[in-house]
């Protein structure tokens, strides 16, 4: 057996196990030894244990050694992957602290992005990600069981704690510790790209740590919020060195929009079509597309998230709780999307540490009297993370202070509105996107998108799924009045303002997930199973149904169910068979809650905001069905999706020709570990040069699709390093970093693309 990759820092072996290519053998319970070999592929032969999907393979022979070469289809196929399947579960419970490595080449000029998933016969899964830098060749692991499945951080995805030379597998999501006794599968694939890839792999083993980094949390955080433990571009050591590359930019940057762009950033050198004074949309030869005010075509390229709200980290620290203001259930805005919300000074004295292992991942943090005190902030909710609330502090907050020479909030925010819109300006975007500041919205210097959150004491429901939060109950009054307020306090932030594009009205709710019939139409199962005198959807599911069964008989019939009267339907019944004509009717359910849903909130963005469009709740490509996005195109003016990958493919988004409504992307974005940050995001990139790459691939496809009016970046600044305080996200997402210096390879990608978004776009029409 041989390895040709660096083993620093781990035991490995080259003995192997009874399964090599094409034996008859299987992998099944053998208690591992302390280091062993999986495949070597030196047999010559392919193993039916490796199983392929959209995707080719070869022995190669490369030397003296052979390897599995694997072509991944890409092109024609959404996923591409190959799967380790051994035809009885592995039993990997005895190895103490180890991990399945393997060894990739890449032979291509393009990174790849593998989402990796380890599977147990219980169907729980672990997931994690990996970017292949283009022309390279690594070791790469993922770690089953050690210290970072063993404790929760409160950040996405840990510093690496094995001392090696190896390439952790970057954690996503899941289940942490699977049942290592049944291993039923490692899938490594590719999800939307836009071009075939190609690996060639080898020497699939398991290893183990020789030696552990036990501080590897401590001391984490420098001073202006970076690792304090590694080197990389744009590294800020000083204030004064923060302060000079500022003044450089500052000596760069524009006030005024690029040559032959209208008053509204909209396309000058275009056709002129009627102006109504607000934005609008319209079908020009074919493309949907916006309109500005004054009726230029309008094409909204921008970058969201533009606030102090997700800059702060959680400290570790903590106050008596009776000095806290606990939340009003009638907010109007979520806990995330507050600014610092800093404790009230009564409750300074009683801070003390909540999490040890929080407070030793900053080398610094000020006093509360200090000047950079002010930076200080209070969470009280998180949505996951080491402890459930607490303190927290922005280093980018910190950062402009220190760069703009003053704590006084009046001061270094209003040069950082200054400095954001001239950036925009400078890189060419034409607006913000959503989750601008409201600060933002009366400067009248580049178009922006108003957001809200319909949150309050109403009723909810259950997708069987639901990520960020329950659904509401949209047939209770209270929602339709919570929405009423929330589009009420938007008009208030827009002022009517005709430099507002439209509206966004909450994000990435769990509609369903087209798959099985649980995963697509569980809004409606599971909100049969509920009492109609406590659910007022459930009375409006019962009312529909009576209208066309007339008798309980009839329905009885139809689903091959066995139900006595509409009265017992109405106090809950469990749907686990299903029929034909059953999913039929489950997806008329869910077309009566989407629309009444999307018929609500539209209403009211219309009675306080008639001027605006309504952009819609912004799908996630994880939560939405086909009914759902029939309701919104219904209502919405225009229909927006959140989707990350690393393109718009053809064979993902057909829908939008069947649906013919201007659509707009609402969030992508790509990262990379060379920023200093643990985790790129969720597409990984392979450097900040792949950044803009990806980033220009990405944006010609949305501005290629006809029916696509936009596309918004999250986000503009990265994610703490030591994770944001609602969630943990850790990312190398933005535009610029947390010492607020912009990633400059993204930058010019995005120069490079906004220069020509229009000529790209409209390339038919005829120009001035």
């Amino acid at each position: 057996m041989k390895y040709s990759f660096k083993n620093i820092g781990f035991i490995v072996s080259g003995l192997s196990l009874a399964v090599l290519m094409g034996c008859n053998n299987t992998t099944n319970n053998i208690k591992l030894s302390e280091e062993s070999t999986l495949w070597d592929f030196e047999s010559g032969k392919l193993s039916r244990e490796i199983q392929l999907y959209g995707a080719d393979a070869s022995i190669i022979t490369e030397g003296n050694n052979k390897k599995l070469s694997v072509k991944l289809n890409s092109t024609n196929n959404y996923k591409s992957s190959f799967v380790f399947q051994p035809e009885t579960p592995w039993d990997w419970s005895q190895k103490g602290q180890f991990a399945f490595a393997l060894d990739i080449e890449n032979p291509l000029n393009s990174s790849i992005h593998f989402y990796v998933t380890a599977t147990d016969v219980s169907g729980k899964t672990h997931n994690r990600s990996l970017s292949i830098p283009e022309n390279s060749r690594d070791t790469y692991y993922l770690e089953l069981a050690g210290p970072y499945l063993d404790i929760e951080t409160g950040i996405r995805s840990n510093p690496k704690s094995w001392i090696s030379d190896y390439t952790p597998i970057i954690w996503r999501w899941g289940v942490k510790k699977i049942n290592l006794k049944n291993i039923k599968s490692i899938e490594f694939k590719i999800l939307g790209v836009l071009e075939d890839k190609q690996v060639v792999i080898d020497n699939v083993r398991l290893i183990k740590p020789e030696k552990i980094d036990e501080n590897y949390l401590v001391g984490l955080v420098d001073e202006f919020g970076q690792n304090a433990k590694v080197d990389f571009v744009g590294k800020v050591n000083s204030v004064e060195e923060l302060r000079q590359a500022s003044a450089k930019e500052q000596s760069q940057l524009s006030t005024k929009p690029p040559v032959g762009r209208s008053k509204f950033n909209g396309w000058a050198d275009g056709p002129k079509l009627k102006g109504t004074g607000y934005f609008r949309t319209e079908k020009v030869k074919g493309k949907w597309s916006l309109v500005d005010p004054e009726g230029y075509l309008f094409f909204s390229n921008g970058i969201a998230n533009v606030r102090m709200a997700n800059t702060s980290t959680i400290t570790g620290y903590d106050f008596d709780k009776k000095h806290i203001v606990q939340r009003d259930p009638n907010d109007k805005t979520p806990e995330d999307s507050l600014g610092l919300n800093q404790a009230p000074k009564a409750a300074w004295p009683s801070r003390a540490i909540s999490s040890e292992l929080r407070a030793n991942m900053f080398s610094w943090l000020p006093n509360y009297e200090d000047e950079l005190g002010v930076h200080f902030g209070y969470r009280r909710e998180v949505f996951m993370g080491a402890i459930e609330k607490g303190e927290t502090y922005s280093f980018y907050q910190a950062n402009l202070a220190r760069k703009y020479g003053s704590n006084d909030t009046n001061v270094f925010m209003d040069k950082w509105r200054d400095t954001t819109v001239d950036r925009m300006l400078s890189w060419g975007f034409t607006s913000f996107g959503n989750w601008v500041d409201p600060s933002f919205y009366q400067l009248n210097r580049i178009p922006y998108f108003a957001n809200g959150w319909i949150i309050g004491d109403f009723k909810t429901l259950s997708s069987g799924n639901d990520l960020w939060s329950a659904l509401p109950d949209v047939f209770d009054p209270v929602f339709k009045e919570r929405a009423l307020a929330t589009a009420k306090q938007i008009g208030i932030e827009v002022q009517n303002n005709p430099w507002c594009v439209g509206v966004f009205i909450d994000n990435e709710k769990s509609w369903g997930n087209e798959g099985s019939t649980e995963s697509t139409y569980g809004i409606p199962i599971n909100t049969l199973s509920l009492n109609a005198t406590n659910s007022p959807t459930k009375s409006e599911f019962v009312k529909v149904l009576r209208n066309k069964y007339q008798t309980i008989e009839k329905l009885n019939s139809n689903w091959n169910v066995a139900v006595n009267s509409w009265d017992e339907f109405a106090k809950g019944i469990e749907v686990t068979e299903f029929n034909e004509a059953l999913i039929v009717d489950l997806s008329t359910l869910l077309s009566v809650y989407s629309e009444q849903y999307f018929k609500v909130v539209k209403g009211a963005v219309k009675q306080y905001l008639p001027n605006h469009l309504y952009m819609g709740a912004r799908f996630a490509d994880w939560g939405m069905t086909s009914e759902v996005r029939a309701a919104a195109a219904k209502y919405a003016d225009v229909v927006s999706y959140n989707y990350y990958k690393e393109g718009i493919s053809n064979n993902h988004w057909s829908f939008l020709a069947e649906i013919d409504k201007p659509s707009i992307i609402g969030e992508f974005h790509n990262g990379a570990v060379d920023s200093g940050l643990l985790n790129p995001g969720l597409i990984h990139a392979s450097s900040q040069a792949d950044r803009g790459k990806k980033y220009q691939e990405y944006m010609y496809g949305v501005i290629d699709n006809p029916y696509l009016v936009g596309a918004h970046w999250f986000q503009y600044i990265d994610s703490p390093l030591t994770g944001r305080a609602y969630d943990g996200e850790n990312y190398n997402v933005g535009f610029v970093s947390v010492a607020d210096i912009p990633y400059q390879p993204l930058v010019d990608a995005a120069k490079e693309v906004n220069s020509h978004i229009y000529s790209r776009r409209f390339h038919d029409l005829k120009t001035k």
